[in-house]
């Protein structure tokens, strides 16, 4: 027989005795065992010695046996943390009641390995509940060390309103908080929103004695941030200096990253130059925070040149500061710039995530610019780069638009034999890629195979299905799939109602889509009319010479806020040409809309107005023109209205 000693684990003992002594005892004792020891290979290890613990248990249960050797408190506190690292909790909780049978002496620090071992498991409950039991079952005086423990791990866990509980309950017996106390429970007050707690928290400080450090700082400014009180935050950048805190980069991101989300992008520029000043580095957090404000702004020619700032300034941009930038460049029609960015990230040694390429894909194809985009998606492919459910439904969705639903019905297929899920965002675009072929019947199709594949239809989904509808002419089949939405609880959407009230006035139904229309306009926000809507409506009742109530809607939809535009426009003439005796040019009509738009201070919507009168040659009068050129020179746009209307016009 053999017993085998890993040496690749640290194995501590405590002797009693002289290790002499000790072996001596350990020969005699196993005198008739031949004990070798070597470090097993890689390929004679199994399973059992890659899961064994460190310091197995039989061994110091049989340490006692040997006369010479006794087991000690480090002993118990090694086994301990070694069952805590590797979240066998039965193990240690009859370890923790065996050294309570043996009267050993409890630390503190075992309790806050098991604290910490707790949390890593999710556990908060057993972490409380270890704790309430220290004093009285295991004789273990508490102190803020594991108190503050236990209170980390019920915020990570983010029970802030139990944190707060369990503050409360504890210092109230006799426990008196330090920093990390303050701070855990700054940053519980922030998460709940109570910044105002938290302010008073902060000004306790001082007469617990306690000095706010670095954390103290950044947790209140990004608490303050994150409910717009910008300035506020900034006001205590300030006061730490004067406390003598001196500012890390982490706190001027937080202000700066607030400034960002709020707009204002010169104070933020401020704040990097008062970085420099204080002798803080911006660091890449910095830079991607300005980049993300910058095209947030739509300021994208800035962002990228503070990319190049970024790398001269030896600060190395990482993926989230090029998906930021390419992703800005796509959602303002730039795909190719956002190309351009690609180029110069693969140069720079950065490997393109899927999430970039797929955001190219998209933009490329919404551009007209499939082939490119086609390209791009085969580069993906051959760099190793394993396109995930958000780049298969970018493709899908491209190809879609494109023309190609079949195409990018295989694709659905090669996406699912490849092991990932489509979503309703996948479905929705192959419903309207069929539909706008004009095949009805493959959309219901896909319809079906989304349900039966168990993806749950959202909104946009259901809003496809009857625009598709509706547009085809099945009014019947339209209404059923709205009832079905309906009943599932699902919100129709402003495209949804237009479908709908589309597909009533088409049929002659334009009663029952002015009742639509005035369900409409009891909704939240994202279900109010737009032109679109009224459009609609407008074209129906015109067609029908009902042109005096459509004005009498075309009066309500100014005062609800909405602007009309040139099919609004483009409506109202041709009815006013045709359906009245003796027909009129239009010219007064738009005229008084105009000055209806101006009174109401609507400066955009009365110069479009004036654009389409200036297009079909009809002048307005010269008191709507002057009071129009005066709105927009107060708002200080006159110059540039002005050279768009003429780029307008000729080109």
């Amino acid at each position: 027989m053999k017993i085998r000693i890993l040496f690749g684990e640290r194995l501590r003992w405590k002797l009693s005795s002289t290790p002499c002594k000790f072996w001596t005892s350990f020969r005699r004792s196993f005198s008739v065992i031949n004990v070798s020891f070597r470090i097993p290979s890689e390929t004679e290890r199994n399973d059992d010695d890659k899961i064994e613990p460190p310091l197995a248990e039989e061994i110091f249960k049989s340490g006692p046996k040997l006369g010479s050797y006794k087991q000690g408190d480090s002993t118990f506190y090694n086994l301990i943390k070694n069952f805590a690292d590797s979240g066998d909790f039965m193990s240690l909780e009859r370890l923790l009641e065996r050294m309570k049978q043996e009267k050993r002496v409890f630390t503190e620090k075992i309790f806050i390995l098991v604290f910490k071992a707790y949390g890593k498991a999710h556990l908060p409950d057993e972490a409380v509940y270890l704790f309430d039991r220290m004093v009285e079952e295991f004789q273990c005086r508490q102190s803020v060390r594991s108190f503050n423990s236990v209170l980390n791990v019920l915020i990570q866990e983010g029970l802030f309103n139990r944190s707060l509980e369990f503050h409360s309950c504890v210092v109230g017996k006799g426990i008196s908080p330090n920093v990390l106390t303050f701070n855990l429970i700054i940053k519980a007050l922030c998460k709940l929103g109570l910044v105002d707690r938290a302010i008073e928290k902060f000004r306790e400080m001082p007469v617990c004695m306690c000095t706010p450090d670095v954390f103290t700082y950044s947790t209140l400014m990004d608490g303050l941030c994150k409910e717009n009180r910008i300035d506020e935050a900034v006001s205590l950048l300030d006061e730490m200096q004067i406390e003598g805190c001196f500012p890390s980069p982490v706190i001027f991101n937080v202000l700066i990253n607030g400034l960002c989300k709020k707009g204002d992008l010169a104070r933020a520029s401020k704040l990097v130059d008062n970085m420099f000043l204080k002798g803080c580095v911006p660091n890449e957090v910095t830079y991607n925070t300005l980049i993300h404000g910058l095209c947030l702004k739509g300021k994208l020619d800035k962002a990228v040149t503070l990319l190049n700032r970024m790398v001269s300034n030896k600060c190395v941009p990482n993926d989230i500061t090029y998906g930021t930038i390419i992703n800005g460049l796509v959602k303002h029609g730039r795909a190719a710039d956002g190309a351009r960015i690609l180029v110069s990230m693969k140069e720079r040694g950065r490997n393109p995530n899927e999430f970039v390429y797929s955001s190219l894909v998209s933009g490329l194809f919404k551009e007209g610019k499939s082939e490119e985009a086609l390209r791009l998606w085969q580069e993906m492919i051959e760099k190793g780069c394993k396109p995930n459910t958000v780049a298969y439904s970018a493709l899908i969705n491209g190809l879609c638009r494109d023309g190609k639903p079949d195409e990018a019905k295989e694709i659905l297929l090669e996406m699912m034999n490849k092991g990932c899920i489509p979503n309703e965002f996948t479905y929705s675009s192959l419903m309207r890629g069929y539909f706008k072929a004009g095949n009805s019947h493959k959309a219901i199709l896909m319809w079906k195979e989304m349900r039966n594949n168990e993806c749950v239809p959202n909104g946009i989904c259901f809003s496809i299905l009857i625009h598709g509808l509706c547009e085809n002419g099945k009014l019947k089949e339209g209404m059923m799939v709205w009832k079905h939405m309906l009943g599932r609880g699902c919100k129709p959407d402003v495209v949804a109602y237009s479908s709908m009230i589309h597909g009533l006035c088409n049929s002659g139904l334009v009663e029952e889509g002015l009742r639509l229309l005035n369900e409409m306009l009891c909704q939240e926000t994202e279900s109010q009319p737009d032109v679109v809507t009224y459009n609609i409506i407008f074209n129906a009742l015109c067609k029908l010479g009902n042109t005096s109530r459509a004005i009498d809607l075309l009066n309500s939809m100014l005062d609800q806020g909405c602007d009309p535009d040139l099919i609004t426009c483009n409506i109202f003439l041709k009815s006013l040409g045709e359906k009245l005796n003796p027909p009129q040019d239009g010219r007064e009509f738009l005229d008084e809309l105009v000055v209806r738009l101006s009174k109401r201070q609507r400066v955009v919507g009365a110069s479009k107005i004036l654009e389409v009168m200036l297009q079909k040659f009809l002048s307005p009068k010269a008191s709507t023109w002057e009071r129009v050129i005066q709105d927009l020179c107060k708002h200080k746009k006159g110059r540039a209205a002005i050279d768009k209307c003429w780029i307008d016009l000729f080109g």
